[in-house]
């Protein structure tokens, strides 16, 4: 007996006359809004100037979502090119089907880019942006509650998913909310990303790799949960391998970068601090010319004040003079 579940939407899209109005791709765009308005924050602390984090999203994203395309398409290629599939699906990204890991990989190529144009160093804008990608990925999970995808194996707990769908091989009945459990895991790791920022310095780097460490060890055990198909490898699927790899590669970059390179950068944005400088300095000249106004405005009625009192002693000397001079 269902005591309570989660209830899936009955539809993933909604129609505003001809546009489609898709919920994946809005939890896309709000992730992405997310990360960068973070970023921004995180970057400007660390000395860098505003609008640095957008400027580089601009090549990050469009990279990002290529690359986790790509990722899916190439890992589940059975779904766009066998037998009785159309191939033209594989360009359907508002369908779903968007790789994290070809997301990441083929996005810092794109940050790579934008951050050399600006001649900033990656590593401290990867330091900067890790948490908010963690909360970009915990808002587009929820892409996958609009699909009716991802979820785990059957279950009759209170938070169960009620899947609805028959679409693409779906059972009805209720599961796992997988998407749930990532989506809070990557809130955790967010957080996580930021305690240990604030307390340990990290920098070059490190801040970023502990987001991937920390977002690996959710996803090995999260994706052994999930039912849709994969390929497996030695009874594994294959995304538990390559979060075992991700996960041990960002242990030993955060080690051989903490030998190597103790500390935090302490320029992230050459003529950042000299900017920030010169406009305290303006603000400052501002503030005075504004007291020197005050002050000669007070000053002058003062001196015409004085003024009028001397004339004053005067006429009074005067007028004694001449009563002397009558009597």
């Amino acid at each position: 007996m269902e005591l309570a579940y989660i209830p899936s939407p009955s539809r993933g899209v909604l129609h505003l006359g001809p546009i489609p109005l898709r919920g994946y791709a809005f939890c896309i765009i709000i992730g992405v809004f997310v990360a960068v308005w973070l970023g921004n924050k995180r970057w400007i602390a660390r000395g860098g100037r505003a609008g640095t984090v957008a400027d580089i999203a601009v090549w990050a994203v469009p990279f990002g979502l290529v690359g986790g395309r790509l990722y899916h398409v190439i890992t589940d290629y059975e779904l766009y090119f066998s037998e009785g599939r159309d191939w033209v699906d594989a360009f359907k990204v508002w369908e779903g089907g968007l790789g994290i890991w070809g997301a990441i990989a083929l996005g810092a190529v794109g940050a790579w880019i934008g951050a050399r144009r600006r001649g900033i160093p990656l590593p401290a804008y990867a330091d900067a942006i890790a948490p908010g990608i963690a909360l970009a990925q915990a808002i587009g999970r929820w892409g996958n509650w609009f699909n009716q995808e991802l979820y785990g194996r059957a279950t009759d707990v209170p938070w169960a998913l009620k899947i609805t769908s028959s679409t693409d091989g779906r059972v009805p009945g209720t599961y796992h909310p997988t998407f749930l459990y990532e989506s809070l895991w990557c809130i955790g790791v967010a957080l996580l990303v930021i305690w240990a920022d604030r307390r340990f310095k990290l920098g070059h780097g490190r801040a970023f790799a502990l987001y991937v460490a920390a977002y690996c060890v959710g996803r090995g055990w999260i994706e052994y949960m999930r039912v849709d198909d994969a390929h497996h490898i030695l009874g594994l699927r294959l995304n538990d391998w390559t979060a075992m790899i991700v996960f041990l590669l960002a242990v030993l970059y955060i080690v051989v970068s903490s030998k190597k390179r103790p500390g935090r950068e302490a320029v992230v944005e050459p003529g950042a601090d000299a900017e920030a400088a010169d406009d305290k300095a303006d603000d400052a000249g501002g503030d005075a010319e504004a007291s020197d106004d005050r002050t000669d405005g007070d000053t002058e009625p003062e001196a015409e004040d004085a003024t009028e009192s001397d004339t004053d002693v005067a006429d009074v000397k005067d007028e004694a003079e001449s009563a002397g001079k009558k009597s």
